[in-house]
């Protein structure tokens, strides 16, 4: 297969599938909502970073053994779920103050934004099912596999970000919607809720 016919065909497949509300989606609303587009950027970098390695991962084979011992996400899976839980309720105990998802934007650091994103990425079990399902018929094993695999995780990469880009910045137009009347206390709970629905998708999931 060409690079041009893998870009035509790979492109679509790969975008209508990442634009679809998920659990990287839904949380990058939700940071969007709480603490602005711009910082939820941070997010970003430690979810494409994760979506890289499963991407990477699923053409070396090492996926596979991962679905076979399933116990090996668990960890991961449930610190991660309790985390993005414990600052959904923190959300929700916010009463009718803007001050308090503003002041949050300071409280949470880049460096725990990323690893939100990370081990939200590598944490799903669906992401690595999907990814060993969809990618190996896109490589062409008669030829070498590095370029091929680049030129896939390029695509990836772009399609996650712009997909998350537009999930944050509808999450913010909504907390500016909602906070032009007496209703910081609805945004708190969405947020909250969303954040805890997310917590619970992880952990569950």
């Amino acid at each position: 297969m060409s690079d041009h016919i893998l870009i035509a065909v790979f492109l679509p497949t790969f975008f209508f599938v990442s634009i679809t509300p998920g659990m990287c989606m839904t949380l990058a609303m939700t940071l969007g909502m709480s603490i602005g587009v711009r910082r939820t950027l941070w997010m970003m970098i430690g979810e494409l970073a994760g979506v890289a390695l499963v991407a990477v991962a699923a053409v070396m084979g090492v996926a596979a053994m991962m679905l076979n011992y399933p116990q090996i996400f668990e960890v991961l899976k449930w610190v991660g779920g309790a985390y993005l839980g414990y600052i959904g309720i923190q959300m929700w105990r916010a009463k009718g103050k803007m001050a308090s998802l503003d002041n949050q934007s300071t409280q949470i650091s880049n460096q725990a934004l990323i690893s939100q994103g990370f081990v939200t990425a590598i944490a799903n079990p669906k992401g690595w099912a999907f990814m060993i399902s969809l990618l190996p018929p896109f490589i062409d094993v008669e030829r070498a596999v590095a370029p091929q695999l680049s030129l896939l995780l390029m695509i990836i990469m772009m399609t996650e970000f712009v997909s998350m880009l537009a999930y944050a910045s509808g999450g913010k137009s909504l907390k500016l919607f909602l906070a032009k009347g007496d209703n910081i206390k609805w945004l708190n709970r969405i947020a909250g809720s969303l954040m805890i629905g997310v917590g619970f998708w992880l952990a569950l999931g």
